[in-house]
């Protein structure tokens, strides 16, 4: 395919968007194609995100594992977790995983550079030891970075990237925000041991979700001994004797011996030299793309975080094969970016999929349908942990516009349900569905009358 190129294709960035969109030019579209990553293969997800942080979500839930056996009547006793014979072992797996990324590449005939690269023309791209390639297209595939603000003392705190690689726990911490990840990483550390506290500027973490859902999860997590503190934010940080010193906006002070700052995500541009050739940013810095991930610069295109779209795994993997079936294999294809599900893997656990009670409010007459119940499991242990399942339906279609869950496996559970809530479900689909019986999750089709109507 190659004529007065070096490459028909040139990726900068080797995260699970890049990875994809390479793997299938070259091994499907016939490309001839090179990816230059300056850090580790498998970007963020694989390698400072959504792996490391489920294996750690995992290690945390087993304290209350073992206090459930216990109840059932097996005699198992609890220690310390030995976080550095966790941590050598999370990072084999990761080692495991980026190998088998390069393993990928190298199968489908990439030519892979461990180098960072930026743009310097339409077709040309430079490494940082001065190597040029010409290329006959560009995608941007660079992923985002953990944002920290300007503040006194923001050089004590650390982000999601530093958190895998401490050479101990904790026995205080504070995480600031009330995102997916601070909240995440706050039930995580909790779960391990360490005593928590969060703060978050807003009026109640995980903004964006649904309210009655997030309401759940802050105050199971707040029951589950997570100081959350709404309306609060850091002010600066001083080091003292005995730790850091959190003095926050509403005057109080506390001590801590690590503070992660989760306040967001930036796209990952800076020095690609993308504005100086007419490729368009955004406000937060994300590069502008159509529906085809194409930019203003007809020749190059991004995909994943660095947009700025849905900055989920599954959506960068997506758009990252849409682009390459596009111009490589002559399948004209979109991205498809309506009712993608999430999880939040907090404890308990969040699923999401379609338009949350407000926002269903918002856009015409709705009913809403919710069960909140103490699970069979933990009621038995003794626990009082609460689940949510939750349905917003259209009140004129019928179909449901929006499925919320709170719970154990609740992301598990989503993922199902988001098959339905993408096909045009109805409510009277749901109806007509026999539970499996007894689970959390037959809640979700006995549900029939709605507990409030729009």
């Amino acid at each position: 395919m190659t004529l007065d190129f070096d490459f028909d294709l040139f990726v900068i960035g080797g995260g699970s968007g890049g990875v994809r969109a390479a793997r299938i030019a070259a091994s499907e579209g016939g490309a001839k194609v090179g990816l230059a990553e300056e850090s580790r293969m498998g970007g963020t997800c694989v390698i400072r995100g959504c792996v490391p942080k489920k294996l750690m979500v995992f290690a945390s839930e087993y304290p209350d594992m073992i206090a459930d056996a216990k109840a059932y009547g097996w005699d198992v006793q609890s220690g310390p977790l030995d976080w550095r014979g966790f941590r050598s072992k999370l990072e084999a797996e990761l080692d495991r995983l980026e190998t088998a990324y390069r393993n990928t590449l190298k199968s489908a005939g990439v030519t892979v550079y461990d180098a960072r690269a930026v743009v310097v023309d339409p077709h040309c791209v430079r490494l940082a030891d001065g190597r040029e390639f010409s290329t006959k297209h560009i995608l941007i595939a660079t992923g985002g970075q953990p944002f920290v603000p300007q503040f006194e003392g923001r050089e004590l705190a650390i982000t999601s990237n530093d958190i895998f690689h401490l050479d101990a726990l904790p026995k205080r911490a504070l995480v600031v925000g009330g995102g997916y990840i601070a909240s995440e990483f706050a039930c995580i550390l909790n779960g391990l041991g360490v005593k928590v506290s969060q703060y978050y500027r807003g009026a109640q973490i995980l903004r964006g979700f649904d309210d009655e859902a997030r309401g759940h999860v802050a105050n199971q997590m707040a029951a589950n001994g997570i100081a959350i503190h709404c309306g609060t934010d850091v002010e600066r940080l001083e080091q003292r004797e005995g730790g850091i010193c959190a003095v926050a906006t509403d005057g109080s002070t506390a001590e801590f011996d690590l503070v992660l700052y989760a306040t967001g995500r930036v796209p990952n541009v800076a020095g690609l030299g993308l504005e100086a050739l007419g490729v368009g940013l955004g406000r937060r810095g994300e590069v502008l793309v159509d529906d085809w991930s194409q930019t203003a610069v007809p020749s190059i295109y991004a995909v994943g975080d660095v947009t700025d779209r849905i900055n989920l795994t599954p959506v960068a993997i997506r758009e990252g094969h849409a682009f390459a079936d596009t111009v490589f294999r002559g399948i004209a294809t979109k991205a498809d970016h309506d009712l993608v599900a999430s999880a939040v893997f907090t404890q308990p656990e969040l699923g999401s999929i379609g338009l949350s009670e407000e926002a269903a409010r918002e856009a015409g007459p709705c009913e809403i349908y919710a069960a909140s119940f103490r699970p069979m499991r933990s009621l038995f242990a003794g626990r009082q942990d609460k689940v949510l399942m939750k349905l917003v339906v259209c009140a004129t279609t019928r179909r449901v516009l929006g499925c919320h869950i709170v719970g154990p496996n609740a992301g598990e559970m989503i993922q199902l349900a988001a098959i339905a809530v993408k096909m045009g479900a109805t409510k009277e689909d749901f109806d007509r569905t026999v539970a499996v019986h007894p689970t959390m999750s037959e809640e979700l089709v006995t549900m029939r009358k709605p507990v409030r109507i729009f």
